[in-house]
């Protein structure tokens, strides 16, 4: 089998899940002293993956002292229980809010499937499989584990969602993100940098919480961010800006179309109009950061987080109003 995998630095590798497309959805293995962590997961179909990852490392199953995703939405966190089904030591370490979805999936499937369609679901995911509880070490707001004698901090760190939370890694000075720091898909590297996306998906983005949240990760002085969508990328701070402006962007633009009165023409018309103004954000932005490629590829790129964040800011103006 060929597994896509890339080594950086710091005992810290990254693995292409090969979920949606190649180096969209990452998974992050970390090794100290011949102990193992997986940060993330991807779904299902990634775990023959992830495993390789680890023989190919000289490590075995019993290996691994920790499963952590970040949160719960299935392309970070679809695999946790087969995967944990393989690694007799480990235990899944998540935030708090999240236990319940793992130990416990029927829930966190109905919303999937309430968001995708049944048919995308289980193409996409097939069945989750539960954790048992004893397995299961839910963190708390600036908990510590150690992998190997080498410290990981959590810091919760809603916005994207209430049960998302960060890992601070300080061997690399880096956070694992999830999807709090956005997404920043290596086919939209730019000559002046990465481009990064928000990830506004249904259904708990909070402006002021994300605003809050990316600036507690940069209150560390991080000289890296591990995304899940996808691998490391540098200068945080310059990416910070990037990001938070583009949120403050999508949110001002939501509100002015419900103002506008949009949202007495329906929710599909409201949606289609939400769709249009991001991507008329993302692609100016693009573009001003020199991204040569055509508007087909960009779309082919960046629709399915067109939809997604449209369908995120709409939920969020219901729930505003």
């Amino acid at each position: 089998m060929n597994v896509f995998f890339e080594r950086i630095d710091h005992g810290i590798t990254v693995i292409d899940t090969g979920f949606v497309r190649p180096r969209f959805d990452a998974s992050y293995l970390l090794v100290e002293n011949g102990r193992a962590a997986f940060v993330d997961t991807g779904p299902n179909s990634a775990v023959p993956r992830l495993l390789a990852a680890l023989q190919r490392h000289g490590l075995t199953p019993p290996d691994v002292d920790y499963v952590i995703p970040t949160h719960v939405h299935l392309d970070h966190a679809g695999g946790v229980g087969l995967l944990m089904q393989q690694l007799p030591r480990a235990q899944l370490v998540i935030h708090p809010r999240g236990v319940r979805h793992m130990t416990d999936p029927a829930a966190l499937m109905e919303g999937v499937r309430a968001v995708y369609g049944a048919e995308v679901a289980a193409r996409d995911y097939g069945e989750l499989v539960p954790v048992p509880a004893d397995r299961v070490v839910a963190t708390e707001d600036g908990m510590v584990v150690e992998l190997g004698g080498r410290a990981l901090r959590f810091a919760h760190t809603p916005g994207h969602a209430r049960h998302h939370h960060c890992i601070w890694d300080e061997v690399s000075a880096g956070w694992f993100t999830g999807d709090a720091f956005g997404l920043a898909y290596p086919e939209l590297h730019t000559p002046a940098g990465p481009y990064v996306v928000p990830a506004t998906a249904p259904v708990q983005f909070d402006q002021i919480a994300l605003h809050t949240s990316v600036e507690r990760l940069l209150a560390e002085q991080p000289s890296r961010m591990y995304l899940t969508h996808y691998g490391e990328v540098r200068d945080p701070q310059k990416l910070a800006r990037q990001l938070l402006r583009q949120v403050d962007a999508m949110a001002d633009a939501a509100r002015a179309l419900a103002q506008a009165g949009l949202r007495g023409r329906g929710p599909a018309h409201r949606h289609e109009q939400l769709k249009r103004v991001f991507k008329d954000i993302y692609f100016t932005e693009l573009r001003s950061m020199g991204c040569s490629l055509d508007e087909a590829t960009l779309q082919d790129v960046l629709g399915m987080d067109i939809e997604l964040n449209a369908q995120g800011l709409g939920v969020w103006l219901d729930k505003a109003a």
